[in-house]
């Protein structure tokens, strides 16, 4: 199955091809604002549903993010070697530096930063390089803490695409990746069954028609289980979460006007448009702390 959210608060299945929506609200009788949230914790089974005729079409519809505010968005940070190269190169450090998520650790995203792939991408900077990255994500299904690896895949609800937008600088990953909009997640959150192999899929992402990244995610120095252990060590996982897996080599700089199509292999794929966002304030007059 593929769960979507639209209109705002409601929850549905893609059809096979993804041009059709089931509305699974009324039927399941869920009716709050994040309703796959609800629908993960809730005991409701939408299999029953899977094969109805769509009631709307997908063009006729505003998919937000799946999963509305996640508590938390985990993140790893360069963990595929070609872009571990790729950012040893432009910043001009040592392997050992960058290499393992055990020394680097993982980064938090602010949940405000989720939008949908309607939504799109708004640039808060016109003074700084913004860059795209696509990234295998998934949604948990349970509350897990100090879990092995092996045992963290029967945890996962499904799988999803992720853009981490990233302004590019000296500061914290966290305060990079967090302005709004950075973290677009879509179209849908696939189940484990349509997925198959997640460490054996294709993704690729295109910006204006030319393709930029374009990789196999068993190429991933730490797998989704891994990413999973690590993360709980001394933190609890919970039910909802969001977690992201890395990026591999092609970034590239966003600006206004930009059009990015991601698609990762037996998940799903979506089309973001890139906007300049109307602010009083350039990120010099930001790191003043004054006004312009």
């Amino acid at each position: 199955m593929r769960f979507v959210r639209f209109n705002e608060d409601r929850l549905g299945l893609l059809n096979n091809d993804g041009t059709g929506i089931i509305d699974l609200t009324d039927r399941l009788g869920i009716e709050l604002h994040d309703p796959l949230l609800t629908y993960i914790k809730g005991d409701y089974d939408a299999s029953q549903y899977e094969d109805a005729t769509p009631d709307v079409d997908r063009s006729d519809v505003e998919l937000g993010a799946p999963i509305h505010r996640p508590r938390k968005v985990i993140a790893a940070p360069l963990n595929y070697e070609n872009h571990i190269e790729e950012a040893i190169s432009d910043r001009d450090i040592t392997t050992e530096e960058w290499f393992s998520i055990e020394d680097k650790g993982y980064f938090l995203k602010a949940p405000s930063s989720v939008v949908g792939p309607d939504h799109g991408v708004e640039l808060p900077f016109s003074d700084r390089r913004i860059d795209h990255e696509i990234e295998l994500a998934f949604v948990m299904a349970d509350d897990v803490k100090d879990i092995e690896a092996e045992d963290a895949w029967d945890h996962i609800f499904g799988y999803t695409v992720l853009l981490d937008i990233s302004v590019r600088g000296d500061q914290d990953r966290s305060n990079r990746k967090s302005y709004d909009t950075f973290t677009v997640i879509g179209p849908c959150v696939a189940t484990p069954d349509e997925v198959g192999d997640p460490q054996d899929l294709q993704m690729e992402l295109q910006l204006n028609g030319d393709t930029q990244q374009d990789e196999n995610t068993g190429d991933m120095v730490y797998t989704c289980a891994d990413v999973v252990q690590y993360a709980s060590l001394g933190a609890t996982i919970e039910a909802g979460d969001v977690i992201t897996t890395g990026t591999p080599e092609g970034v590239s700089q966003l600006h206004d006007g930009d059009t990015i199509h991601a698609e990762i292999e037996n998940v799903g794929e979506m089309t973001v448009d890139v906007t300049e966002r109307d602010t009083r304030f350039t990120d010099v007059d930001v790191q003043k702390g004054g006004q312009k």
